[in-house]
């Protein structure tokens, strides 16, 4: 890492990700690699290396590493219809130590053209099993998910729990269940969004970090049954 402190993304940044977007295609990409690590690889690696340090202080079973954090550049096409080859985004995960990458619940950032700039957290695509005993955790818990998603100042700085929820509450729970609201959900997912221009902004690095504070009790109080009850084996999420 260098010895400034990431703060933000220089504005050639999103100069070379809007001009991607326009090219998108391996050979332009190659003869612009150069420029690609040095205005947005290396600056979000050394976003993951500093939220490493950061995350000793409150969230230290999240992993922030550039192997298991920063997003590959190239996009899978194999299972899709869009075949361009290349992300017109640069993203990190941070997902619990003990879980693989993709499972449980997880704080997570990009910086994208077309989506602008998301800081949050959460589970996005639990398997089935991972799920239940999420809903199973949450029934026997509820006060305390409602405590922090909830608080004033989760409210303020993150907004309310979103995701994608079923019209009804799942079988084997009562429809009156106090948790009711929060049984309902097949994702469970808590951030901000900005603007792209955001990423430039000199607030961008505090800003991703005061909202992870604020979202990794979440994460955590997601993960316990996870960890607790082996369900780990598989799942995913984003």
């Amino acid at each position: 890492m260098s010895e400034a402190r990431f703060r933000r993304f220089d504005p050639k940044a999103l100069t070379f990700l809007r001009a991607l977007k326009r090219n998108n295609n391996r050979e332009w990409f190659k003869a612009r690699k150069d420029e690609y690590e040095r205005v947005l690889r290396n600056p979000m690696v050394e976003l993951i290396e500093q939220m490493a340090t950061e995350f000793r202080t409150f969230a230290p079973d999240l992993v922030a590493t550039p192997k298991a954090s920063l997003y590959r550049i190239y996009r899978d096409t194999r299972f899709s219809d869009n075949k361009a080859p290349l992300k017109t985004h640069i993203a990190a995960i941070f997902p619990h130590r003990r879980l693989p990458k993709h499972q449980g619940a997880g704080l997570y950032v990009h910086v994208s053209v077309d989506e602008g700039v998301w800081i949050g957290g959460g589970m996005y695509a639990p398997e089935t099993s991972q799920l239940q005993a999420v809903r199973e955790h949450i029934a026997d818990n509820h006060r305390r998910l409602r405590s922090i998603v909830e608080a004033p100042a989760f409210r303020r700085r993150v907004g309310a729990l979103e995701g994608e929820r079923l019209q009804r509450v799942p079988r084997g729970f009562a429809k009156d269940h106090p948790a009711a609201d929060f049984l309902r959900h097949r994702q469970f997912l808590a951030g901000r969004e900005y603007p792209l221009s955001f990423s430039t902004n000199p607030r961008f690095y505090s800003t991703v970090v005061e909202i992870f504070r604020h979202v990794a009790p979440l994460t955590a109080f997601l993960n316990e049954p996870l960890l607790a009850g082996g369900n780990g084996g598989r799942g995913a999420n984003g």
